[in-house]
């Protein structure tokens, strides 16, 4: 595998992954844009935007767009997130080109038509209330909220109602002109691929794209707090979760080592003491968000409403207990979990390529599997033990919950366990 990088006048970036033993390429524009970017009347325009950006162009309608792709057997697709948008294909390598003046026609000449902007309103609405109906995801909207409120990092990616039906042509063309510009911008690609190609079709279809960067968003700052919305439910949804760490921490890879060898899979702490052994609820694991700026480290289980008294205490134990008995042998087996996971993903070309843009996009270079590697190897159970008692006793909790939430301990006694003092106050 060869990474090769290219920056155009426009500071649009072009990295290529060739992978000369496949016949097929998985490309993409990674945008350095997504809900964060949004004020509060914006929320959900950025996702609305990656939805428009196929319901016809200058030169092609919505049906052209989906016909031309298929007809040559390939995909193409897009997804928002916190951060990024991305509009990616997956091709036979003769077809690079088509591919590269779809995604340039798409994400440059897009006409916004009013008609399929109203459709594609209600679509969005039906995919707000399908997350509605479910609890685990409105647990996690709730959970960002309290972790940011009033940011624009604890609002949903899919905006509300209000906002969503409130979007013009207009203001849909106004966001991609300040959101979507050369510097925020790569164009990625893996497999069958030819570096120099692909940069003489980006410097020919990506030529108008303008050559400021964006506006930077504003920081996120961690806060904390507690949301709960009662339903009449069989489970319980219940998230807690605590400050982590941005992209660029020292502490990055091992707050990510943390979140496996807490609940990373079957041979997890949590799994183990909460699942197998006391059985006190179906589902639990943990996880880290890592943002530019922030982060979220945070577990979820779902469990009835009769184990909730016991399932709590459970985890505050568990969670104490991190910093101080985490041992060799959960740190190596965690390693060996991420460096599975980069492995495999280095056989995928659309994993690589995602891959490769979002590390342009974060930190200016794309990293080599041998220095991403060093710097887990690097991690010592030390370093791990310090971050849980950082992460778990200095920073404020979150805790959200939805269905039965009766008899879930407040964000209050949360810390207060945590750091020792009930079980003093009861010792005395």
């Amino acid at each position: 595998m060869q990474v090769r990088t290219t920056t155009l006048a426009n500071g649009m970036t072009v990295v290529t992954d060739e992978m000369p033993h496949l016949k097929t390429v998985a490309l993409g524009v990674w945008v350095r844009t997504g809900s964060r970017a949004e004020n509060s009347d914006q929320n959900g325009i950025t996702h609305l935007l990656e939805h428009m950006a196929f319901k016809g162009t200058l030169t092609r309608n919505a049906r052209e767009i989906a016909e031309q792709i298929e007809a040559v057997g390939g995909e193409l697709n897009a997804s928002t997130s916190i951060e990024h948008t991305n509009y990616y294909a997956r091709i036979l390598a003769e077809d690079l080109p088509l591919a590269v003046d779809l995604l340039a026609d798409i994400l440059q000449n897009s006409t916004f038509d009013k008609d399929e902007l109203v459709r594609e309103q209600h679509v969005i609405l039906q995919e707000i209330g399908a997350a509605h109906d479910s609890p685990e995801d409105q647990a996690f909207d709730l959970f960002q909220s309290a972790a940011w409120p009033g940011q624009p990092l604890g609002r949903p990616i899919l905006g509300t109602p209000e906002t969503v039906q409130g979007f013009s042509r207009d203001a849909l063309n106004t966001y991609l002109q300040d959101r979507y510009r050369g510097p925020d911008m790569v164009l990625s690609a893996a497999g069958a691929v030819d570096h120099d190609e692909l940069v003489k079709l980006a410097e020919e279809k990506f030529r108008d794209v303008p050559s400021e960067a964006a506006e930077k968003e504003a920081p996120g700052t961690y806060h904390g707090g507690e949301q709960r919305l009662a339903k009449d439910l069989m489970e319980a949804q219940i998230l807690i979760g605590f400050e982590g760490r941005p992209y660029k921490s020292k502490d990055y890879y091992a707050i990510q080592i943390l979140a496996s060898v807490l609940g990373g899979g079957m041979s997890s702490r949590l799994f183990q003491e909460i699942r197998e052994k006391r059985g006190l609820c179906y589902a639990i694991y943990s996880f880290h968000w890592a943002f530019s700026d922030t982060g979220l480290f945070g577990l979820h289980a779902a469990t009835s409403q009769e184990d909730i008294a016991a399932l709590m205490p459970v985890i505050v134990d568990e969670l104490k207990n991190a910093g101080e008995t985490i041992s060799d042998a959960e740190v190596a087996r965690s390693r060996a979990q991420i460096r599975a996971g980069l492995m495999m993903a280095m056989e995928s070309p659309a994993a690589r390529a995602g891959q490769i843009a979002r590390q342009i996009l974060i930190h200016n270079r794309v990293l080599s599997m041998e220095e991403v590697s060093q710097k887990v190897e690097a991690v010592t159970t030390e370093d791990i033990r310090r971050v849980a008692r950082e992460t778990f006793l200095d920073s404020k909790p979150t805790l959200t919950a939805v269905g039965p939430v009766d008899g879930i301990m407040g964000v209050g006694e949360l810390a207060e366990r945590l750091s020792g003092s009930v079980l003093q106050a009861a010792s005395m």
